[in-house]
């Protein structure tokens, strides 16, 4: 079937054709004369037809040679943009893997500088028990001369080695919850060793032998490191969670620990929002001039801190401020006991003059927040509204648990490191 547009051209054609041949007719030609007029008149408008459709395919066939090179020209364009991004990105990739190898080297270096000194601290104990030539001591034997109570403190002194070696040094994470919502705020965190079988070891466990022995630094100090070390990989899946992790004085005043550990969280102040560190009320009443000055160190990278273990709730709340402590844990019983009505109102025993709701706001105008710990009832949690404290930590809102087995994974040091830094155990025969 003919396309309408070449049929009504070809018609048009022989109108105008036989319109000149029948003007020649009428004219006064022959007939023999019209029809040369009539073909000779098709033959030129055929032509005509041929070049103009000719002229026009070959203006469309340019068009489309033009677009084609338009497209060529915008390929290249973004295979070179394609090209310079991936060098780009291979230079960014290339970079942060040399930083990330920077980083995991002096982590490594950080953490063989602990446990050797926690192996040679083991050592020099055992050669101080011990004399003559060095055998390994298996854990089932005796030791000639050395009493029960000492052969038992090898026993779990090599428990602890052997944990360490074995990487058997889990993080338990307890919820601190917003009241009234008990929406998860914070997190307290609490470092367990596990021995060959699995049993958990806890601090009381081994840290009565461990302080006797002069063990308990490098205990604190190695514990403390892989407790930042994995918050640091639970930060980057939340920074909104913050995360309380004990700090000790020993940890404080050692001259060859602290500085690596606080060059270590000056390359991950990140961690800043995050990690708010924790010592008791006694320690940091008793602490002195340089565990003092390291704190403010540590304030200087934006890093919090916290007191727990509260036996007195009389503060001394400028000197709070000035060293940078932003949160106090207080047990709800003794919380509760503090309490006494004051015509017909609850108030604090050592502040009878304002409300018992006021306290909490008191320690806020310092930038202190209160924490009401060791919460177990549903009861301690009304008491505790009723005098407007914001947070609350205890069993009641979670127990502590242990976190994912591949978290703690990815903060292990390259296998086998810690076993060959570590001396063994010794007998003098």
């Amino acid at each position: 079937m003919l396309k309408p547009t070449p049929l009504i051209l070809t018609l048009t054609y022989i109108v105008i054709s036989a319109s000149i041949a029948a003007m020649i007719y009428n004219g006064g030609s022959d007939a023999g004369t019209a029809i040369a007029a009539l073909l000779g008149g098709l033959g030129v408008c055929f032509a005509f037809h041929t070049f103009a459709a000719q002229y026009l395919a070959e203006k469309r066939i340019s068009k489309d040679i033009d677009s084609v090179r338009e497209a060529h020209r915008l390929m290249v364009d973004a295979i070179d943009s394609t090209q310079k991004d991936m060098v780009e990105l291979a230079e960014r990739v290339q970079e942060n893997r040399m930083t990330r190898s920077d980083e995991l080297t002096s982590e490594v270096r950080m953490l063989e500088d602990l446990v050797k000194k926690l192996g040679e601290s083991i050592e020099d104990r055992l050669d101080a028990w011990t004399t003559g030539s060095a055998t390994v001591v298996p854990l089932h034997a005796g030791v000639a001369g050395v009493s029960a109570r000492e052969q038992q403190a090898i026993a779990l002194i090599e428990t602890i080695r052997e944990a360490l070696i074995a990487n058997r040094v889990d993080l338990y994470l307890q919820p601190v919850v917003s009241l009234p919502q008990r929406k998860t705020i914070f997190y307290e965190s609490f470092s367990r060793l596990r021995d060959a079988s699995g049993r958990v070891l806890m601090p009381a466990e081994y840290l009565s032998v461990a302080d006797a022995e002069g063990l308990v630094p490098s205990i604190d100090n190695l514990l403390l490191f892989r407790c930042v070390q994995i918050v640091r990989r639970l930060a980057k899946q939340d920074r909104r969670i913050g995360i309380f992790c004990n700090i000790s004085l020993t940890s404080l005043r050692d001259e060859t620990f602290f500085p690596q550990f606080l060059e270590f969280l000056a390359e991950n102040r990140d961690l800043a929002g995050s990690l708010i560190f924790e010592l008791g009320q006694d320690a940091f009443a008793s602490r002195a001039s340089v565990e003092a000055r390291n704190m403010a160190k540590l304030a200087d990278l934006g890093f919090r801190f916290s007191l727990d273990k509260v036996t007195s709730i009389d503060f001394d709340l400028q000197d709070l401020h000035r060293s940078d402590v932003r949160y106090v844990k207080i047990g709800a019983n003794l919380l509760l006991e503090q309490l006494l009505e004051v015509e017909g109102k609850p108030a604090m025993k050592f502040l009878k003059d304002i409300h018992a709701g006021d306290y909490a706001g008191l320690l806020a105008r310092y930038g202190i927040e209160v924490i009401a710990e060791k919460v177990e009832s549903e009861k301690q949690v009304v008491d505790i509204l009723d005098i407007e404290i914001g947070y609350a930590q205890g069993h009641l809102f979670g127990e502590p648990r242990a976190i994912k087995e591949q978290v703690l994974a990815e903060t292990d040091p390259p296998a086998g490191f810690i076993k060959s830094t570590l001396p063994q155990v010794r007998r003098r025969a």
